[in-house]
């Protein structure tokens, strides 16, 4: 069975406040050497707390069915077929999140991933802060890719967009639908959604999961990517923020310049707002001397 790492063993003095929203993480690899190195990562922080640890393939599907966790940091090295096994564990706990630790940068490998619902793709070499930042956006249900990751998540889609308008049957969205898409292209959070096309966050959420299923993506990531592929909302204009309404995200405020930014500005103006979406979806990853153990 998975082992268990309580409150006092892996997070030490933190208690949970009420004020602070806990990251639960279970920590799934193969070196007992990392784990440890992870758990010293994570005592430091306040809103990170490890509820599990697994050291192979069947401790890990143990520990995702018994431990309440938001996050699974997955050593694709666990598994023969490391693609298989995010499936699988997807499938057995669903509102899982997990993030992939590979040896090396390798393309098919993340392609296949990303594909299959990894939410986060990372180097083992990764640095400490870079993975804390990771596992918190992760959480708050953003994806997370390195920059070369993004490259060939772009050209992927591409590539895909150059295949015959047969491969991929074409899907019409209900008017209400596209609006909501529209909105999520121009970078905007749920709760700015929700008010610019009166309805509350939920009812966003409701839609965009109906969305994710017609066009067969994964998440806000792959519907920006795909909309810039396929132009599903090319000419559609975002409703206007209600007078006097204060959203916590504008989608006035700043993108973030990375790979996937510079990558989506060739497709054309037409396409800018998209790019700008992908561009606040998916954080560049620095690089630097201190590494994890």
């Amino acid at each position: 069975m998975a082992s268990t790492v309580s409150v006092g063993e892996s997070q030490g003095v933190h208690e949970d406040s009420g004020s602070t929203q806990l990251i639960r993480v279970i920590l799934a690899d193969t070196q007992a050497i990392f784990r440890a190195g992870l758990r010293k990562i994570f005592a430091l922080e306040d809103d990170i707390r490890v509820v599990g640890q697994a050291e192979t393939l069947p401790q890990t599907q143990s520990a995702v069915t018994k431990f309440s966790a938001d996050v699974l940091i997955f050593e694709s090295a666990l598994a023969p077929n490391p693609v298989e096994a995010v499936t699988e564990l997807l499938r057995q706990a669903p509102q899982l999140k997990i993030v992939v630790v590979t040896p090396a940068s390798d393309e098919q490998l993340t392609l296949d991933l990303f594909r299959r619902g990894a939410h986060g793709i990372l180097s083992r070499e990764v640095e400490p802060e870079v993975l804390v930042d990771c596992l918190r956006k992760v959480a708050a249900g953003e994806p997370w890719l390195e920059n070369q990751a993004v490259h060939w998540v772009m050209e992927a889609f591409r590539g895909h967009n150059l295949r015959p308008s047969g491969a991929r049957p074409k899907v019409q969205l209900t008017p209400k639908e596209t609006l909501i898409v529209s909105c999520v292209t121009q970078g905007m959070k749920n709760k700015e959604i929700a008010l610019r096309v009166g309805t509350t966050e939920q009812v966003v959420k409701n839609y965009l999961r109906k969305v994710y299923d017609k066009l067969g993506v994964a998440d806000r990531l792959e519907l920006a990517l795909y909309c810039l592929s396929h132009h599903v909302v090319d000419g559609v204009k975002p409703p206007p923020m209600p007078e006097g309404a204060s959203p916590a995200v504008s989608a006035s405020s700043p993108v973030p310049t990375n790979g996937a930014a510079a990558a989506s500005a060739s497709a054309g103006s037409a396409t800018s707002s998209t790019a700008s979406a992908v561009s606040s979806s998916v954080r560049p990853s620095p690089t630097g001397p201190d590494k994890l153990p």
